[in-house]
């Protein structure tokens, strides 16, 4: 018989830690390696913080447009079906161009015509497209376009929620903020966290299409010194590596909360 596979002893993570352990050998005995991968680190905080602020916004959009599919009103309902739709069956990369050379042209020209008496007068900011900088437009094109996934995600964890315990939150009293709160949010949570841990992981590799917009992320960084040094290779496989190291390091994070998580719900 075959073990449970919780059970089972975690060789791919002991070919990975070898791996990485070959590649720091590496590094130290070819400069050429540890000059790619001194120079590719400073990207790492750009990669960060684009997959941080996208999901973070990414969920916050999500939920509400969740919520709004969940109501009983056609006017709130419908709209956010059709967002989803449409979001969800656009490559990620055409919203990010779009976002990008349509969208922010459009935002930018509608605050200039809605505020611009203010703006003559000098109570609100003069802003110009040039102030809508490239990071914050590859930032708001994730988070579009991982919302919508995100919004099946709440919608399905939420109406896994036994409907009995909602109607007994009514009979003790609770509004419906409370409901959810209290009794909805934390079992849906629950449920959802590894398809949300997933998507997180998603959008850490999908920060890298905003080094089309010439954002300087780990891609960039390594497009740029490999075109400079000629060393398409070697940068690419130090490309390959830092983001191996992001993914499966919140992968490994990830699987030890979820187990936090199960432990504290059978201690209960």
């Amino acid at each position: 018989m075959h073990a449970p596979v919780e059970a089972q002893k975690p060789y791919w993570l002991a070919a990975v830690l070898l791996a990485f352990l070959l590649f720091a050998v590496l590094l130290v005995k070819d400069g050429r390696y540890w000059l790619i991968f001194t120079t590719l680190l400073q990207g790492i905080g750009v990669t960060v913080l684009v997959a941080v602020l996208a999901f973070a916004l990414a969920a916050s959009l999500g939920l509400l447009i969740a919520m709004a599919q969940l109501s009983k009103h056609t006017w709130l309902n419908q709209p956010a079906r059709l967002y989803t739709e449409v979001l969800r069956g656009l490559p990620t990369l055409v919203i990010l161009l779009y976002v990008t050379f349509a969208g922010a042209p459009l935002v930018i020209e509608a605050y200039q015509w809605l505020f611009e008496t203010a703006i003559a007068q000098g109570e609100m900011p003069d802003w110009q497209l040039r102030d809508f900088s490239n990071l914050a437009r590859g930032v708001i094109a994730l988070a579009l376009a991982y919302s919508a996934f995100l919004a099946e995600i709440f919608r399905a964890g939420i109406q896994c929620v036994p409907r009995e315990q909602i109607e007994a939150a009514k009979v003790l009293g609770l509004n419906r903020v409370q409901t959810f709160r209290l009794v909805v949010w934390p079992q849906a949570l629950r449920s959802i966290l590894p398809a949300l841990g997933n998507d997180f992981i998603a959008i850490v590799k999908d920060s890298s299409l905003v080094s089309v917009l010439g954002v300087n992320d780990i891609t960039q960084l390594g497009k740029l010194h490999a075109s400079s040094s000629f060393l398409t290779v070697e940068t690419y496989n130090v490309v390959a590596v830092l983001y191996l190291m992001l993914t499966i390091s919140l992968s490994l994070l990830l699987r030890r909360f979820e187990k936090h998580l199960r432990k504290a719900q059978h201690a209960q």
